[in-house]
C-alpha cells in the first residue's frame, strides 16, 4: 500500500485549514487517513504549521512519499534536512553529534528570520495604525476649525438680532 504524506481540507468556504496527515495513495483527499501529523494554516503571516516532528520523520523514513506543498511544509519546518542528516550518518559521512549540531544550528537560524518576519509585520502594522490615527486626528482638528470659523460668522448676527 503506497502512503502519501499530504493535506485533508478542512476550515469553511473562503477561511481553509489543513491537516498534515498520512493516507492511502488510494483515498479521496478529505477521506480516511492512517495517522494525524499536524495541521497548515495559511490565513497567518507567517503561515502556522503545527507539526509533530518525530511522526514525520518516521513515516519519511517508512517510505511515506509528501505531495508537493507538504515537501514543501516539511523542508521549511526541518524534516527533510533531518532525514538528509541521517541518511549521512547511515552511510559514515559523519558522526551522530555532528548531525545533531548541524541541525540545531539551522533550526536556531530559521527561529530567528522567523522572528525578523513577525517583527517586521508587527512594525508595519504599528505604524499603518499610527498613521490612520494621524489622519483621524487631523480630520478631526480641520472639522473641528470649521465649525468655529461657522460660529464666529454666525456670532455678530446673532448680537445684531439681539441688540435689534
Amino acid at each position: 500500500m503506497p502512503v502519501k504524506i499530504r493535506l485533508s481540507r478542512q476550515g469553511k468556504k473562503g477561511y481553509a485549514f489543513y491537516h498534515i496527515v498520512a493516507a492511502d495513495s488510494r483515498a479521496p483527499r478529505d477521506g480516511k487517513y492512517i495517522e494525524r501529523l499536524g495541521s497548515y494554516n495559511p490565513n497567518t503571516h507567517p503561515a502556522t504549521v503545527e507539526l509533530d516532528f518525530d511522526k514525520a520523520l518516521t513515516w519519511l523514513n517508512n517510505g511515506a512519499q509528501p505531495t508537493e506543498t507538504c515537501r514543501n511544509i516539511l523542508s521549511h519546518e526541518g524534516v527533510l534536512l533531518k532525514k538528509h542528516l541521517l541518511e549521512g550518518v547511515k552511510k559514515g559521512a559523519f558522526a551522530e553529534t555532528e548531525a545533531e549540531n548541524r541541525f540545531e544550528k539551522w533550526k536556531t537560524e530559521k527561529q530567528s528570520k522567523t522572528e525578523a518576519i513577525r517583527n517586521e509585520a508587527t512594525k508595519r502594522k504599528n505604524e499603518l495604525a499610527r498613521k490612520q490615527k494621524d489622519s483621524e486626528l487631523k480630520a478631526k482638528e480641520a472639522k473641528a476649525k470649521q465649525v468655529a470659523e461657522k460660529l464666529a460668522a454666525a456670532e455678530p448676527q446673532v448680537i445684531e438680532e439681539a441688540a435689534g
